[in-house]
């Protein structure tokens, strides 16, 4: 089946799952939209982030996907079981799969993570990590400092190592062989979180384990992409359609150096 895999986010973090389902995926056609004029989402009132997330999943549905990625953890967070109530195709979120993957790695169970004010607030991620397993140690920590960075494309910069340094200096004082990336756009800051946090935590990121997840789900269906011809890639944001595409291009060059792309900015 060669409809598109639809991907949302509140800005460029879902870029990240994108990146790993193109990997492991490559027939497969995405159609991502990045709510930049909106973003971040975390600060916001739940009940504004999911009319912000039916909009974006009403503005998606047009395109006929197969399957709905909610690659932000936010909208994951407050907004997943109403998605999955108002369409009918399989919706994905990236909570469980970060979970999942934190839990297969750690050897001690003490478990970090790190999100949005509203991602932690929701207390998800410890939901979905005591599922598993009860007995895990949880230390949660909000950082609202650093979504904004990736968005601006300051990721690499010199204020982002002070302000990813600042921000985790009281997860510094656990003890956890695990930090879980509770954001999508978290992966952009992924060697300066790893090297204020030392190489004995190991940094888990929700990527992988969604793409694999995505594959099971299309694999199960019989709606794997069968298409010989090279597919069209298309990417929606909100807001500045340069920066965007700037942030997008460079992540995302190898996965796309053989696929078209198509660059809008929608009305939604």
């Amino acid at each position: 089946m060669n409809n598109a895999i639809a991907v949302m986010d509140s800005g460029v973090g879902g870029l990240t799952v994108v990146k790993e389902i193109l990997r492991q995926l490559p027939q497969e056609k995405i159609v991502y939209f990045g709510d930049t004029a909106r973003t971040p989402y975390g600060p916001r009132d739940p009940e504004e982030v999911i009319r912000f997330t039916r909009e974006i999943v009403d503005y998606l549905i047009h395109f006929k996907p197969k399957m709905l990625v909610i690659a932000c953890n936010t909208a994951t967070a407050v907004a997943l079981e109403d998605i999955r109530s108002r369409v009918d195709i399989p919706v994905v979120g990236v909570i469980k799969p970060g979970a999942r993957a934190a839990i297969k790695s750690s050897v001690n169970g003490k478990i970090g993570v790190i999100g949005t004010i509203g991602t932690i607030r929701s207390g998800a991620y410890e939901t979905a990590l005591k599922e598993i397993s009860p007995w895990t140690e949880v230390v949660s920590l909000a950082c609202p400092r650093l979504v904004p960075l990736v968005e601006n494309d300051q990721f690499e910069s010199e204020e982002a190592y002070t302000v990813v340094r600042e921000s985790l200096i009281e997860l510094q004082k656990h003890t956890m062989d695990c930090l879980i990336l509770g954001c999508t756009h978290y992966p952009f800051l992924a060697p300066i979180i790893a090297e204020v946090m030392g190489p004995e935590v190991k940094l888990i990121s929700s990527d992988e384990e969604t793409a694999r997840e995505v594959s099971t789900i299309l694999s199960y269906g019989n709606q794997l992409a069968q298409n010989e011809d090279v597919p069209v890639h298309q990417f929606f944001c909100s807001g500045d359609p340069v920066i965007f595409r700037k942030i997008a291009s460079a992540w995302l060059d190898k996965q796309l150096e053989r696929s078209p792309v198509v660059w809008q900015v929608p009305s939604i």
